[in-house]
């Protein structure tokens, strides 16, 4: 079976979900490339050290830059906090290395073209993290809207809800400073579902937004992981800035006609983490909730009338996508299981010869979306994408 070398630079939150992919790929996808977890890399030696243990790399490296010349390297897998994206993936792509990296791709659109530009220009295979759209169940709503079963789309109204950082004493974590996670909630959460949106419905043509920091000044953390909603601070520790936004809601008018409505807040209480969507169409509709991530409602006006209604599918099946690997009918998968489906894609587009889906193009359509929303909340009015 041919091998794919792994340099991994990251190693907390997603560096732990991205192992687990590359570990249990070949346990039930024996057919693809098979991930050899060869180096892991972060700025800490002895927590990099203790990661590449735990998780099961072979050794471990404090310098990305040494990494990524290494000719027994195949691929770069980019997990490091956003402002870091850019220099590693270009550097990465002029090394000749195919690289994934997680979303949001980069701080600005400026610098994601440039990362797809470098990628492109190398010639070389590139991911972006968007893992949601390898549910079973949103995969199932794609296929019932390109068969035609849901006819005419009308509406796609998205939500992401979380709230984690409500208490104002929590502290001022990375995720909370702009120049190095580029946005708040609009780029981690809205992300997500601008990428849903693009993938399930198709481009948008023009945005409005609004967006609100609540709590404005948080206690500087004294300590800090990589899980977004863990962290310390001092109970009289002086108080920083926060210069992103807790919240930011956006309308839109997708190409087709379809109307849109977009939600991304850390601030709405008793949700953990809600990535959820409506579809409505000309010949019924379709809701999908992350939090329980196998099922799909799905409601079809050419039901009879007395019973109609949404009814509950469960993804589980092997008729679904991914289905067949996993467990029998009615034993559902999880979150983790969305990135083993990711790399998937990575590892068989990379045998293939093909560029895997979503790639550094998606990744650069997502930013001129959460761009141009920004400029329509600083200018108070409706921005087209090709502004952007």
């Amino acid at each position: 079976m041919q091998e794919l070398r792994i340099g991994m630079i990251g190693y907390k939150f997603m560096g732990k979900a991205h192992s687990n992919a590359y570990r249990s790929l070949p346990m039930f996808f024996p057919e693809t490339v098979k991930p050899e977890m060869s180096v892991i890399c972060g700025r800490n030696e002895e927590a990099v050290r203790q990661a590449a243990h735990q998780l099961g790399w072979q050794s471990s490296s404090t310098d990305w830059k040494e990494l990524i010349i290494r000719e027994d390297i195949d691929l770069i897998d980019i997990n490091a906090p956003s402002d870091a994206h850019k220099e590693i993936a270009i550097a990465a792509a002029q090394a000749g290395k195919h690289i994934f990296c997680e979303k949001p791709l980069a701080l600005s659109l400026k610098d994601a073209r440039e990362m797809l530009d470098a990628a492109e220009e190398a010639g070389v295979k590139h991911m972006v993290g968007f893992n949601y759209r390898f549910s079973p169940a949103v995969r199932l709503a794609k296929r019932l809207m390109d068969s035609g079963r849901l006819g005419q789309i009308y509406h796609f109204r998205a939500w992401f809800l979380q709230d984690w950082i409500i208490d104002p004493d929590f502290p001022l974590v990375w995720r909370l400073q702009k120049d190095v996670a580029g946005s708040g909630s609009h780029g981690d959460l809205g992300a997500h579902l601008i990428d849903l949106a693009h993938y399930l419905v198709g481009g948008m043509d023009e945005v409005i937004g609004m967006s609100e920091t609540f709590v404005k000044e948080r206690p500087l953390a004294a300590e800090m992981t990589g899980l977004s909603a863990k962290g310390s601070a001092a109970s009289d520790a002086p108080k920083g800035r926060v210069t992103v936004d807790d919240a930011t809601l956006f309308l839109a008018r997708f190409e087709n006609g379809a109307l849109g409505s977009f939600e991304a807040t850390r601030f709405a209480a008793g949700h953990r983490s809600t990535n959820a969507f409506e579809i409505n169409g000309s010949l019924g509709s379709v809701k999908f909730d992350f939090e329980r991530m196998n099922e799909l409602e799905v409601y079809f006006n050419s039901d009879e009338e007395d019973v109609q209604g949404f009814r509950r599918v469960l993804a589980t099946d092997p008729a679904h996508d991914y289905a067949a690997a996993w467990w029998p009918p009615g034993h559902t998968i999880g979150f983790e299981h969305t990135f083993i489906h990711e790399m998937l894609e990575l590892s068989s587009a990379i045998a293939e010869d093909r560029q895997p889906v979503p790639n550094f193009r998606d990744g650069v359509r997502c930013q001129a979306v959460l761009e141009a929303v920004e400029r329509s909340i600083d200018e108070r009015r409706w921005v087209k994408i090709s502004e952007m």
